[in-house]
């Protein structure tokens, strides 16, 4: 179910909801909504923090049931830590905390007060937007293979209103476009494997473009024959070993001039990766559905633009391919010519996503000769040791482009940090048998894999994002998290003005 948001404004004590909700600081100290609800219930909020019931500490939650003099029957009272440090960061987290909590509720609708809490350098729109956001990602449920239920007859949470005045509409109406590219990112990357191969993908665009071409989207599709008469030899080389044949994804949106350049983005589409004949351990190879994630979260982008209908051009390229061991699988030592002639020597068959991207990114700028090219792919394990599940990483050669980015990533809470590109770094990639070797060694790998991909981006203004670390939570039931949707879509408002 996809979450709907409005705005209302109306007194907190007085709005007739199933559930009202407010936040209370460390010390006792309520919000000005908590305030007033407090004040109309004769003091119940006050009792509780005064009992220990509710501390006020960052993300605890308590439900207050039919208070006495509040119309609604239910107080949600979310704990918002200390004033003092209170920060974007913690917004999102309660916001997050109290939707799940929401969610557990026998409710169909709510009323939230959180977005008036005052969050320094960030306004209203914003505010609106964030929480919004964080809420529709609390609530998302993957449900595409269980088996079929009954519908419940307790209520769930549908709606989520926001107590705000109609500046806040326009951080609405972008939460719910990103929200959608959101929910389009996850739900294609939680798919299995034996779903979410690369015609699925394609199909999955197509159905898109179709859905939407009187927005000016449109979507071709080139299957592996017309890729090998065009000389993509090293992505074809990396799904040799698969059944499932590799795609090529282009989707097109003209919201701009005719004559303006696009922007692009290309995505990493390993629908999974087993490592080919440089097999992966078993464990954790049922993560490898989620390899996917880059062209996942570029093609939820891409969705969240066209939603937003922004004012510029812009083309996402998938190659959508499938590493497997075979008979036919290619191989270490195996040296591939690239769609730009560049030599590959294969040092490593696990070191697959950087040569679907190479072909990739320079069909995208022989093409369409974009303004600005991005990149995301879970490309590296090397990224996650070096940041971690919390930021993405980003390598460019060009330093405006870095910091829209890293802007971007800041104001949409989904943030990137830079890691250099120097070529210092590119003699590890020196090979005596091709121009190129597609692996570095264990030193840098996440950088040495961003110094390959650079070395078919000359000419362009690219950057990469490697979220190998961001793009799926750890676990056996974690779940695809849709970054950089967030990201590349507050970069896209931003060069839409």
């Amino acid at each position: 179910m996809t979450l709907q948001f409005s705005l209302v404004s109306v007194a907190p004590e007085a709005v007739e909801t199933p559930c009202v909700v407010v936040g209370v600081y460390e010390n006792g100290l309520l919000t000005s909504a908590a305030a007033h609800v407090d004040s109309a219930a004769g003091g119940a909020i006050k009792r509780q923090v005064e009992s220990g019931d509710i501390t006020g500490k960052a993300c605890s939650s308590t439900v207050l049931f039919a208070p006495e003099g509040v119309q609604a029957k239910r107080v949600l009272v979310v704990g918002l830590g200390s004033q003092k440090t209170f920060d974007a960061a913690r917004f999102q987290k309660v916001n997050l905390e109290a939707a799940r909590t929401l969610a557990r509720l026998p409710i169909d609708n709510a009323v939230s007060f959180l977005a008036d809490i005052d969050v320094p350098g960030r306004d209203l729109a914003w505010r609106a937007r964030t929480a919004a956001l964080a809420a529709d990602h609390a609530t998302y449920r993957y449900t595409a293979t269980f088996k079929p239920r009954e519908k419940s007859a307790q209520p769930e949470l549908g709606s989520l209103a926001f107590a705000a005045d109609e500046s806040a509409q326009a951080g609405l109406d972008q939460a719910a476009a990103i929200a959608e590219g959101v929910r389009f990112a996850r739900e294609l990357a939680n798919l299995p494997p034996n779903i979410c191969n690369p015609a699925h993908i394609a199909a999955q665009a197509v159905k898109f473009a179709d859905a939407h071409a009187q927005a000016a989207v449109s979507c071709n599709v080139l299957d592996h024959e017309e890729m090998e008469r065009l000389g993509f030899g090293s992505l074809l080389a990396v799904g040799r070993g698969s059944a499932n044949k590799p795609k090529l994804v282009v989707l097109e949106y003209k919201g701009g001039a005719a004559d303006e350049k696009p922007y692009a983005f290309v995505g990493k589409g390993i629908t999974f990766d087993t490592g080919g004949i440089s097999l992966k351990p078993g464990p954790g190879m049922e993560e490898m559905k989620f390899d996917m994630g880059g062209a996942a979260g570029v093609l939820g982008a891409f969705v969240s633009a066209v939603k937003m209908g922004l004012k510029l051009n812009l083309v996402c390229v998938v190659p959508a391919v499938e590493n497997m061991p075979d008979g036919d699988s290619y191989r270490p030592s195996d040296v591939l010519t690239s769609l730009s002639g560049i030599t590959i020597e294969v040092l490593n068959t696990d070191a697959e996503g950087r040569l679907i991207l190479c072909d990739a990114l320079t069909y995208t700028a022989q093409t369409f000769q974009p303004k600005a090219m991005i990149d995301a792919a879970t490309l590296t394990g090397a990224c996650v040791i070096a940041l971690g599940k919390h930021a993405s990483g980003l390598m460019s050669k060009h330093d405006d482009l870095a910091d829209e980015l890293l802007h971007a990533g800041e104001a949409a809470l989904d943030r990137a940090w830079r890691l250099p590109l120097w070529d210092d770094y590119q003699a590890q990639l020196d090979s005596g048998f091709a121009d190129v070797a597609n692996i570095g060694g264990k030193n840098g790998g996440a950088i040495t894999a961003g110094c390959f991909l650079s070395r078919f981006t000359e000419g362009q203004r690219w950057a990469h994002l490697d979220i190998a670390g961001t793009a799926w939570d750890e676990g056996r039931k974690g779940l695809a998290t849709g970054r950089p949707v967030p990201l590349l879509a507050q970069w896209l408002i931003d060069r839409a003005g």
